[in-house]
């Protein structure tokens, strides 16, 4: 997975701190940059992932996931600890990953299907694709989704995040979220 990460080469020595020793570090000017190092190496594989099945693209994924660690850096001295860290990012990485997919849908003259559809053809052309696989069925599946549920689907599905913590991410219900993963389930069963 070489390529996408940010700090490949730099190996922070408070990789072992818990999130809370980490902030704590990140407040310190002195320790501020390696922190933030820290808590990117220890995240953002899981986020570029979870941003990458929404936006599909990988050159995408990684776009959204810059903007995202740019809104961290600058928002992260004023975490509050709420909630936990990866509550935090994860419901940064979601907000930019909608903003991103709506912007695309404004910037293009065609309409929602014709962008599916390029979503989709997106997935047909990547090298790996095989269209007789379970895997590439769900994913031409997932695309067919609304983004809500396909939100809560990715993180129910591939991070099994509870509906607790599902509800920090997206401040939304349980019940909602039940919901619309049921109704996602149940999408997906029919097309694939």
């Amino acid at each position: 997975m070489v390529g996408f990460f940010i700090f490949d080469d730099i190996k922070p020595p408070c990789m072992h701190l818990d999130d809370s020793e980490l902030l704590r570090d990140f407040r310190q000017p002195a320790t501020k940059e390696k922190a933030y190092t820290a808590i990117i190496k220890k995240y953002q594989e899981k986020l570029y992932w979870h941003i990458r099945r929404m936006v599909v693209d990988h050159d995408d994924a990684n776009d959204v996931l810059q903007n995202m660690l740019i809104k961290v850096w600058n928002a992260l001295e004023n975490f509050r600890e709420d909630s936990q860290l990866y509550t935090w990012l994860y419901r940064i990485a979601t907000n930019e990953s909608l903003t991103f997919m709506e912007q695309r849908k404004k910037r293009s003259s065609v309409s929602f299907g014709d962008v599916e559809d390029n979503l989709s053809n997106t997935i047909v052309a990547d090298k790996d694709f095989d269209p007789n696989k379970l895997e590439w069925k769900l994913q031409l599946a997932i695309q067919q989704l609304p983004d809500k549920q396909k939100v809560v689907f990715n993180l129910r599905y591939y991070d099994e995040m509870p509906y607790e913590e599902m509800s920090r991410v997206l401040e939304t219900s349980e019940g909602a979220l039940k919901a619309s993963y049921h109704h996602a389930v149940k999408k997906n069963r029919r097309v694939y």
